[in-house]
């Protein structure tokens, strides 16, 4: 198996200090999921409701969809399909240029990233700016996202405040938070006012109003979609919910699991143009569709983009979103990207420990450590599988169906604990980089049992 995402972990891991506070502020939002999911007692009726909602929607896609599409359009939207990536991109842009948009907003959407909007409109010479304060940070810094709620949680506020001391002359060596959230807030305003274009993403869509519903803390989809007359929201078909009661046990579980908080600040429907303006809606399949014929993995698409599974993984806040090949991290990004191209992104199959932490905290059921090991067990049938681990196991295979050997082998053991440190680590021994080995017990648990057993009979 390829070693990219060991190799990202290993550098990351470098900075012990920041490696430490990554781990330990992923931990606190999920000890706050924690506690505000004690205190609903119907929180397993509630996970188990939206896992069948889920499964419901993504199995009556066409009918869902063609509602949606039926309401939105009575509503005043303009609806338009994309199959890909190339088709999402290229309706974003013809809506802009037939405008003449050159100044386009536009909040959080981790489809846009999947799609790479913001290079492609760039590359035509459309000015995009995220109002995210995350996004903007990273958008700044030239970086993508390391999670998909929390999209800046590995910049800590001294890199922020020398970049806003850079960008918009903020005071130096100040990176107290609301100092430096103002500072943002100012920033953005006059890119608010002169955007001619607004975007959003979209949390859910209900079939039977044609509504979208956008989720953010910061209200900045509420102020980039006030101003400009032309706004465009878009979404992938695995966000479709049947009515407005099924959305009512979406939003309880969203933002609990997602940042430990009750409800998020805001939580807005968008269903009509504005006076004498334009409301477009895109919906996209970019690969959805194939997933539903992967009987294994197609609760994949029950996924809402909490962020709970990346809060929880031992591995992923200990190794930082960046050490992920696929652009989404932690344990949804490894299945979701094994659904999309299992060629390219197999090496994040390594970045988990099978600890189960993230399906037991999914808020929609996803059974992601439970897809990760079968996803591994196709390696081998790819040609992908590590030859070392091969070998190993081969090896524990033909000790193990020997009991005369494996017996000797055990008696045998301790004499590691006396050998030189240099013949215990070195190149070929992994499990030693940053551990130590346990000590081999003088007795081992074969002679204890056989001798203890004797001991019980004669008693």
């Amino acid at each position: 198996m390829s070693t990219k995402h060991s190799e990202a972990a290993e550098k990351f891991l470098r900075d012990a200090e920041k490696a430490a506070w990554h781990n330990e502020t992923l931990w606190m939002v999920r000890a706050k999921r924690d506690k505000l999911s004690k205190e609903i007692p119907e929180w397993e009726e509630l996970r188990n409701k939206a896992c069948e909602l889920k499964l419901y929607s993504n199995s009556h896609l066409e009918e869902l969809l063609l509602e949606f599409e039926k309401n939105a359009t009575a509503n005043g939207a303009i609806v338009h399909w994309a199959k890909d990536a190339a088709e999402y991109c290229d309706i974003v842009y013809n809506i802009l240029e037939s405008h003449k948009v050159r100044h386009f907003i536009k909040s959080k959407s981790m489809l846009a990233e999947e799609c790479g909007l913001n290079p492609f409109l760039m590359q035509r010479g459309i000015d995009v700016v995220e109002s995210d304060l995350g996004e903007r940070i990273l958008q700044l810094m030239r970086l993508k996202p390391s999670h998909i709620v929390m999209p800046a949680i590995h910049i800590k506020r001294e890199q922020v405040s020398e970049l806003f001391e850079k960008e918009m002359g903020t005071e130096k060596g100040n990176f107290d938070p609301t100092y430096l959230t103002h500072a943002a807030r100012k920033n953005l305003r006059h890119l608010f006012l002169n955007a001619e274009a607004a975007m959003t993403g979209c949390n859910f869509a209900v079939a039977s109003t044609g509504d979208v519903v956008v989720c953010t803390n910061e209200g900045n989809a509420d102020m980039g979609t006030s101003y400009p007359k032309l706004n465009i929201a878009a979404f992938g078909i695995e966000k479709i919910v049947p009515d407005l009661e099924a959305l009512g046990v979406f939003t309880r579980l969203l933002a609990r699991s997602a940042t430990g908080q009750p409800i998020t600040t805001y939580t807005s429907h968008y269903r009509r143009p504005r006076k004498e303006g334009e409301y477009h809606i895109i919906i996209v399949d970019n690969g959805r569709s194939e997933l539903l014929a992967k009987a294994e993995h197609v609760k994949t698409l029950n996924c809402i983009r909490c962020g709970a599974c990346m809060n929880t993984c031992p591995v992923y806040r200990r190794s930082g979103g960046y050490s992920y090949t696929y652009f989404i991290p932690g344990p949804i990004g490894i299945n979701l990207g094994m659904a999309h191209a299992p060629e390219r992104y197999y090496d994040n199959l390594s970045a988990c420990s099978l600890c189960l932490s993230c399906s037991n905290v999914c808020p929609v059921k996803v059974d992601l450590g439970e897809q990760i090991y079968k996803w591994r067990q196709k390696l081998d049938g790819m040609g992908k599988a590590n030859k070392e681990k091969k070998a190993i196991s081969e090896g524990l295979k033909f000790l193990m169906n020997r009991p005369a050997l494996f017996n000797a082998a055990l008696w045998a053991s301790p004499i590691v604990n006396g050998l030189p440190r240099f013949m215990k680590y070195n190149g070929l021994n992994e499990w030693g980089k940053g551990r130590e080995l346990p000590k081999f017990a003088s007795e081992s648990f074969n002679k204890m049992w056989k001798k203890n057993k004797v001991q019980g009979k004669e008693d």
